[in-house]
């Protein structure tokens, strides 16, 4: 046994998969720091009584407070989203230890540091611990509000359907695209199936 497998075998986990692990938390951290940084340069810049266009009627930049979720919902019901923010950073760090290819660790890691910034937010931010409002401040075409984290939750997303469409696994490698890709080879002139 050379001393990689041993390492392995001891350890339970594997260089790329401890690689891969890191990659998610990398990716997670990036998040936050970006999306706290944002929300520290907006709440600090931008005014809630304005609006700073930044293309056209497309993209401007407005600051709000948002207790809900998308679109303001389930504005009374603070304490829900911050369990189920809870709730997504857990489990996407969970998830990540089974991670077996480079493009689900960046998925992952994508929802996991959105998902984890806003779990602060609820915790941290005004009006009180466990009820904070989420700043937002990315406008498009008037139509919804929100920030760094709601970016890289669906960046995370529409990757990780991506990669179930090409069929990457989340432990890494292709899927077997059809029966026939799983069947033994036959014997060229026979009809029987080579063993």
């Amino acid at each position: 046994m050379t001393n990689a497998s041993a390492e392995s075998t001891d350890s339970g986990r594997s260089p790329r998969s401890r690689r891969l692990f890191l990659v998610t938390l990398a990716v997670g951290v990036l998040v936050v720091v970006a999306d706290q940084l944002s929300k520290w340069w907006a709440v600090r810049t931008l005014s809630r009584e304005s609006t700073v266009k930044v293309i056209g009627d497309a993209i401007s930049l407005h600051l709000t407070y948002n207790p809900g979720a998308a679109f303001s919902s389930g504005t009374s019901v603070t304490w829900v989203f911050t369990i189920v923010s809870g709730i997504a950073a857990v489990a996407a760090i969970l998830i990540a230890w089974r991670i077996g290819s480079t493009g689900w660790a960046i998925a992952v890691g994508l929802v996991f540091g959105g998902a984890t910034t806003h779990f602060g937010d609820r915790l941290f931010r005004a009006p009180g611990f466990g009820r904070g409002h989420v700043v937002d401040f990315i406008e498009y075409f008037g139509l919804f509000i929100g920030n760094v984290a709601d970016i890289a939750i669906v960046s995370g997303a529409c990757l990780g359907v991506l990669l179930v469409l090409i069929g990457v696994q989340l432990r890494g490698g292709p899927r077997a695209h059809s029966r026939a890709a799983r069947l033994p080879l036959a014997q060229p002139g026979t009809n029987k199936l080579k063993a």
